[in-house]
């Protein structure tokens, strides 16, 4: 008779999981009983996202809860919270912004000394769960569209803005896995016609919720972070790209000048 590990690799395999033992592993140690094992399997051969499956996943060293319609945080979006933490400054306040499972929020408090934290979502979903996970650190996460879920008492305030917005074009969102377009709320997904729409509304209002020398960092594709810089600059903030090409990520860095005065011409390049 099998044991349990190859009846269950062989079950994922059979429904088209490419890294079926790596998932076997997760499932077998995330279930509790034998019928958890079993509905587990079932719900990943349908199609459901293994970390929904799950309930977790992994992100920069953390255990992130995930639930039913949250969007999964991306190994790549680890890149950002790297680039956040090496800015080097004293940090007080941190805000997650478009912050899904309030995974990039939980990973910077950690790393940064539990910083005030504030997190903001317009999915009803992901702020249940972001709730969860910055609980532990306490951070506060909030409902609503961008800054105007923000209270008022943080404008000029913030050290690191992080927003993970979406930033795929509407045409593309089809062409996403399944496991995305199936499982994770479109307003986490669609960028608008060239995926840029909500960076540029994120850019353009950032300054006034910025600290002075505080920093906006935003992830973003490829192709469009030559544009992306050039929201950041418009926007009045000192903007450089910073690109891992061992995670596909390209992170935009846009920073507050010390004094009032627009510099927003300056642009710079980063590649660790």
């Amino acid at each position: 008779m099998p044991s349990p590990s190859v009846s269950v690799v062989a079950a994922l395999r059979a429904a088209g999981c490419v890294f079926a033992e790596d998932e076997a592993e997760l499932i077998l140690s995330t279930a509790r009983t034998p019928d958890e094992v079993t509905a587990m399997v079932d719900r990943r051969a349908s199609g459901l996202p293994l970390e929904h499956v799950l309930g977790w996943a992994g992100f920069h060293g953390l255990r992130i809860a995930v639930g039913p319609g949250v969007f999964v945080p991306r190994r790549r979006t680890e890149f950002l919270v790297d680039r956040a933490v090496a800015l080097g400054r004293n940090v007080s306040l941190v805000v997650d912004l478009c912050c899904g499972s309030g995974a990039v929020g939980a990973a910077l408090a950690a790393s940064l000394g539990s910083p005030e934290l504030h997190a903001a979502d317009i999915d009803p979903a992901a702020v249940r769960c972001a709730r969860r996970n910055v609980a532990p650190y306490g951070g506060l996460v909030h409902q609503g569209d961008l800054y105007a879920a923000l209270p008022d008492i943080l404008r000029g305030r913030v050290d690191i803005l992080a927003a993970n917005v979406p930033y795929v074009p509407t045409d593309e969102v089809g062409l996403l896995p399944p496991e995305a377009r199936d499982h994770e709320p479109r307003t986490a997904l669609d960028g608008g016609a060239d995926g840029l729409d909500i960076l540029r509304r994120v850019a353009e209002e950032a300054p006034r919720w910025l600290a002075p020398g505080g920093s906006l960092l935003v992830e973003t594709s490829e192709p469009q972070a030559p544009l992306a810089v050039e929201a950041f600059a418009r926007g009045g903030l000192i903007a450089r790209l910073a690109v891992s090409d061992e995670l596909y990520a390209n992170v935009v860095i846009g920073t507050r000048p010390l004094s009032d005065r627009t510099l927003s011409d300056r642009t710079l390049s980063d590649r660790p």
